[in-house]
């Protein structure tokens, strides 16, 4: 059992079309949940607030926010979970170069490095190249930076290692993408970000950072890359992050997990 929440603030300057990414998604099973969107300390009307569910159990909320100081908390106690079955068109979407995960651009990149080798010990390479060589270094790296800026910079945070692992697996023909999850364990805390990777018919979470169990995470959104696993997008209108605070725990303690084998998750 795991118990998961998240608060963020925004100043909203001009009326916002915001989308919101923080509750866990459908494929957890979910012992209960809130969701709580107020402006200037009062409930926002229930109608300008919609919840979209995509083809991965991503749970989304939509939220037209007038000017104001917009808060949006959640909280849930999440259970199991199901690992999402593979599509034939993972195969296809998942090969892809991506806004953030730009694998044309590092395809000679990852077969200098990574060209020996095949299979999960490719998937194993990619994840170890990158615990060496990528410091994790918060504040390092910029909201619009892709894996190419984490390649030559070598510094980042987890979306950035992701990244990363997920171009040099798609530039050697491994299908992968990028995972928003809460992360009990995880220090400092955040929402923290994942690569998964399509082997032998199945989907398993790869951490380029090694900071959190991969066991005790818990699936919030699933994408190409950030543009479709972010936990705020801004649509239109103009709105100023204030506050983001996360809690991740586990009532069960947390599992041994030396990031080698492999861990499929909900």
């Amino acid at each position: 059992m795991r118990d998961v929440s998240s608060r963020v603030r925004l100043s909203v300057s001009t009326p916002a079309d915001l989308v919101f990414s923080v509750a866990v998604a459908s494929t957890n099973t979910v012992e209960s949940e809130s969701l709580t969107v107020t402006l200037d300390g009062v409930p926002l009307d229930p109608s300008a607030v919609v919840e979209l569910t995509d083809a991965h159990g991503t749970r989304l909320h939509r939220v037209a926010a007038p000017a104001g100081v917009l808060q949006v908390e959640y909280a849930a106690t999440v259970g199991g979970s199901t690992p999402l079955d593979a599509e034939p068109m993972d195969q296809v979407e998942y090969l892809r170069p991506s806004r953030y995960a730009d694998s044309d651009r590092l395809a000679n990149v990852a077969y200098s490095h990574l060209g020996h080798l095949m299979g999960w010990d490719l998937v194993e390479g990619a994840r170890t190249w990158v615990l060496d060589n990528v410091v994790y270094a918060p504040g390092s790296t910029d909201p619009v930076d892709g894996a190419l800026e984490t390649y030559l910079s070598r510094e980042g945070v987890c979306r950035d290692s992701s990244h990363l692992i997920v171009a040099f697996l798609r530039a050697r023909g491994i299908p992968a993408r990028l995972v928003s999850a809460y992360a009990p364990g995880l220090q400092p805390m955040d929402f923290h970000a994942v690569a998964e990777v399509l082997v032998d018919g199945a989907w398993f979470v790869v951490d380029g950072t090694g900071l959190a169990p991969r066991p005790a995470l818990v699936r919030i959104a699933t994408g190409r890359d950030a543009a479709d696993t972010a936990f705020l997008t801004i649509v239109s209108g103009r709105a100023d992050l204030l506050e983001v605070s996360v809690s991740a725990t586990s009532r069960d303690g947390l599992p041994a997990d030396d990031g080698r084998q492999r861990v499929r998750i909900g």
